[in-house]
Order: C-alpha cells, then sequence, then structure tokens
C-alpha cells in the first residue's frame, strides 16, 4: 500500500472542526487509503497543539488513533537527524524548524515523495535528495 508522509497541522485540522483545512483534510482521508506516516518529532508537536487549544480529549483521540494503527509513526535515525540539522543550515533564512527538517528527512530515507500537509511555504522552498520536489496534499 502506498504510503504518505504527515504533518501536524493535517493532524490538528483532523480534529478541529472549526479549522480552515478540516473539510480539505477530511475529504482526503475518506477517499484515500494510504498508510499514513507521522515521524516520531511531529506528534508531541500535534499533542500539545491539541491539548492546548481543544483539549485533553482531542488529545487522546490522536493517541488513539496510534494505538488502534490508523496512523503509523516512524521514528528517526541518526542519519534522519544529520539531515535534520543540514537542512536547518542550508534553509536558515526561511526558519523551516527542526519538525519540518525531520519531515524531510524522513521522506528522503522512506523515498516517499508526497506530504499531506497544511504547510505549503516550507515543503515547497526545500528541494528534497530523492526527487524534484514534494508533492503536497491536500
Amino acid at each position: 500500500m502506498p504510503a504518505i508522509v504527515v504533518d501536524t497541522g493535517i493532524l490538528y485540522a483532523m480534529a478541529d472542526r472549526a479549522d480552515g483545512w478540516h473539510d480539505r483534510v477530511r475529504i482526503y482521508l475518506e477517499t484515500h487509503t494510504e498508510t499514513l506516516i507521522v515521524p516520531v518529532t511531529v506528534l508531541p508537536e500535534a499533542c500539545y497543539l491539541l491539548n492546548r487549544y481543544l483539549g485533553q480529549d482531542a488529545e487522546r483521540e490522536l493517541v488513539r488513533s496510534v494505538v488502534r494503527g490508523e496512523i503509523r509513526v516512524e521514528n528517526l535515525t541518526p542519519d534522519d537527524l544529520r539531515r535534520a540539522l543540514s537542512l536547518l543550515e542550508s534553509y536558515a533564512q526561511a526558519n523551516i524548524g527542526f519538525v519540518d527538517a525531520t519531515i524531510v528527512a524522513m521522506a528522503e530515507r522512506l523515498k516517499l515523495r508526497r506530504i499531506l500537509t497544511t504547510d505549503r511555504r516550507d515543503f515547497a522552498l526545500i528541494r528534497p535528495r530523492h526527487c524534484p520536489r514534494f508533492e503536497l496534499l491536500p
């Protein structure tokens, strides 16, 4: 089954019906069956935002999704961390941030070209090693 990398904004938008991305994300997830892969760095960031803005129930529901296997959490390797640091240095002017850099590093390692994201700015800017550019969805 094909896989797609998921960023923090998508996890938040799935839970927040008032979020401007909610309907697009919901429709995408209802009509596609890819394996959703979340770098381990994304999970605490998403949990923090869900708890802070939507409450403990929303945070727990995300964790339940992981436990049920609806979302696969991918650990980082030492090479991923080295690549993330390289990206932070290369894109210092854009201030892409550590979490986005780890998403790119992990996607490169897994040779995944598609990112499910609400962050068009950072991921459109970055040139991955394994393809000319990422396909940003939804």
